[in-house]
């Protein structure tokens, strides 16, 4: 299998003649390490381009709050934007920040931590960007609450914005919220938006 992208510029979709597997998704990432890539139920592959600097600033300020959260409470582990889950639909999905219960992640084996662990994570961000369709981000948030995920954020901060995703509930739309407090699995963090609004 050719994995290279051939001169192509992201963003773009495209379906591989053969499904790729895990390890050839795997290798075809390692050969296009400047492109964020994940892969759709029915085998499409997404190529998106790398983070614009105002939001990878934003995404770094998120990363950060929530990692000092996790080293202090002690019950799971913190993954940012660069990591790949494989989800219980075949999908594979890179959150812009992620954390999942300890318990779950080390109970993985070894070789499953290594690659794009078949784990969905207990909690996700996903962070808009000025290319980010609204609708493909909702749909991708519903998506993510039903491949197991028990609370997930939408923030987009061209509106200020913060929409609460959970299982068996419609999702909830904060309006410049100064700061957004995490429940169920993430009880007791906190994130503050002000240098997200910024």
């Amino acid at each position: 299998m050719n994995t290279a992208l051939a001169g192509k510029r992201p963003p773009f979709r495209f379906r591989p003649e053969t499904p790729m597997s895990d390890e050839d998704l795997m290798s075809f990432c390692v050969a296009n390490d400047i492109a964020r890539v994940e892969r759709e139920v029915d085998g499409e592959i997404l190529v998106m381009s790398p983070a614009g600097n105002r939001t990878g600033r934003r995404n770094a300020a998120i990363i950060s709050a929530l990692d000092t959260w996790a080293q202090a409470d002690g019950r799971g582990y913190v993954f940012d934007s660069s990591t790949g889950f494989t989800l219980p639909d075949g999908s594979m999905r890179s959150p812009d920040a992620a954390w999942i219960e300890a318990s779950r992640w080390d109970a993985l084996s070894r070789l499953d931590q290594n690659r794009f662990s078949p784990i969905c994570p207990d909690f996700v961000i996903e962070l808009r960007s000025q290319s980010d369709e609204l609708a493909v981000l909702e749909g991708k948030m519903m998506r993510w609450v039903a491949n197991g995920a028990k609370l997930a954020w939408l923030i987009d901060p061209d509106r200020e914005v913060v929409s609460l995703y959970s299982p068996d509930k419609q999702p909830e739309n904060l309006q410049q919220p100064l700061s957004v407090l995490g429940s169920g699995p993430i009880d007791g963090f906190a994130l503050d938006l002000t240098r997200i609004w910024e």
